[in-house]
């Protein structure tokens, strides 16, 4: 079996010496300071000048935003709190008015019946007297049929009694006697 062939590669140094990562070099630091204070201040100038006052108006404008829309809430809020008022007047005022409907509907009605209780009366009333003069006028009438069946009573029991017929006008004073 054959052996695979193997390549190696080199790598070469330049100089033949190692050299240190730059930024740990000690003989590359001034000039990485000089360019790190010009970059520093580049970003800081253009921090200050252009980018922080944009944010700043970007912040004000939404807390002037914020301001606007917590007064139009707090605006719409003391409306709808007047809405609100006005309904719950109306409300009352409603409720009031149907009361004092229903209290003027309840004192017609009692009117009303307190009137036809009245006719009522009067009318039992009438009828009442009407019928008291009937009786008094039927008790008269009994009252003279009365008498009338008492002599005719007392003449009957006379002549049955006596065997002879009594006279009317002895037997009408026997009975006015009594009866009075």
């Amino acid at each position: 079996m054959a052996q695979p062939e193997t390549t190696q590669t080199e790598v070469g140094h330049e100089g033949g010496s190692h050299a240190n990562f730059p930024p740990f070099d000690a003989s590359t630091f001034p000039s990485q300071l000089l360019w790190f204070a010009i970059a520093f201040g580049f970003l800081y100038w253009f921090m200050s000048k252009r980018a922080l006052p944009q944010i700043g108006k970007v912040i004000e404008d939404r807390k002037a935003r914020i301001a606007r829309d917590l007064d139009d809430a707090t605006a719409m809020q003391q409306k709808a709190d007047a809405a609100a008022a006005a309904h719950e007047k109306t409300l009352a005022d409603a409720r009031a008015n149907a009361q004092a409907l229903a209290q003027a509907a309840r004192d017609h009605a009692s009117a009303e019946t307190e009137a036809k209780r009245k006719a009522l009366d009067n009318e039992l009333s009438a009828k009442i007297a009407e019928a008291e003069k009937q009786i008094g006028a039927t008790r008269t009438q009994a009252m003279s049929n009365v008498a009338e069946i008492a002599r005719g009573a007392a003449g009957a029991i006379v002549e049955r009694l006596g065997g002879r017929a009594a006279d009317a006008a002895a037997v009408k004073a026997a009975v006015e006697q009594v009866g009075s």
